[in-house]
């Protein structure tokens, strides 16, 4: 009975410590970070102007922590970060290796951004009001300028869409095949890859949406509206087919989601 508990004291005096610890641990970690940002940073700026070639493997560990005169816990951070971006591909006991950054690439780095965007009150309205200008700006192009080949593209889409009416699954999919075909159309692989993040970006709130047979005529007639004026050459007609669609299509995402939007 009088011998005093020292384990009491331990466990009083590491309660107390902890925030300290902690904030030591945060501040290490900021560091490290930091310290891995401007290796990141030159690196970006090797593969970006060619001076490491894609395919090509980066230079050893004890290179770069010579070369920048850092810890090996700061260069590995740093191809971390590499490897995120989607800019080198880091394997298990090999070497990184270069990957050449393409729009898909560039546009994905914006993924987590755009999920937190996405996340808070308004995020998915603002992403779809930027959707609506690129695809407005698209039907007022496909109008005027759009090859026979393309409108051959839009009609084997439009066809394959009125086919799914009654299958909400395959309608969904073909639904987006026929707007992809709008981006198709100006020849320039950016714009297929914004639409791409845009179908991966939103995919999750129309995948939730009900998908009811009349909604998909509706639809359909919408995409119908919307060739029909790109065929008789018509971009003002175009440009007004594809905003009463699309915000027909916001007031269907705020009916299904109002507490989320």
């Amino acid at each position: 009975m009088g011998m005093y508990d020292y384990s009491n004291v331990r466990i009083m005096h590491n309660m107390q410590r902890s925030p300290d610890m902690n904030q030591s641990v945060e501040s290490g970690k900021h560091h490290i970070t930091r310290a891995a940002d401007s290796i990141v940073s030159e690196l970006e700026n090797r593969i970006f102007s060619g001076a490491f070639r894609e395919g090509q493997t980066l230079p050893a560990e004890r290179e770069l922590i010579e070369e920048f005169g850092t810890s090996r816990t700061v260069v590995r951070e740093a191809v971390k970060i590499l490897d995120s971006k989607g800019l080198i591909e880091a394997l298990p006991r090999h070497r990184p290796v270069v990957k050449r950054p393409d729009c898909e690439t560039v546009l994905s780095m914006l993924g987590s951004v755009v999920k937190h965007l996405i996340g808070q009150s308004g995020g998915v309205r603002q992403i779809f009001d930027l959707r609506i200008l690129v695809e407005a700006s698209l039907v007022r192009s496909a109008a005027l300028y759009a090859t026979k080949d393309d409108i051959h593209n839009l009609r084997a889409a439009l066809a394959a869409n009125k086919n799914c009416i009654s299958d909400s699954n395959a309608f969904y999919d073909t639904d987006m095949a026929f707007h992809e075909v709008l981006y198709t159309i100006p020849k320039n692989p950016l714009l297929l890859a914004i639409h791409n993040s845009f179908t991966e970006w939103l995919d999750w709130h129309w995948r939730q949406m009900p998908r009811l047979q009349d909604r998909n005529a509706n639809n359909y007639q919408s995409h119908e509206d919307i060739f029909n004026a790109i065929l008789n050459r018509d971009p003002d007609e175009a440009e007004a087919a594809l905003r009463g669609h699309l915000d027909n299509a916001w007031e269907q995402v705020q009916n299904t989601f109002p507490d989320k939007i």
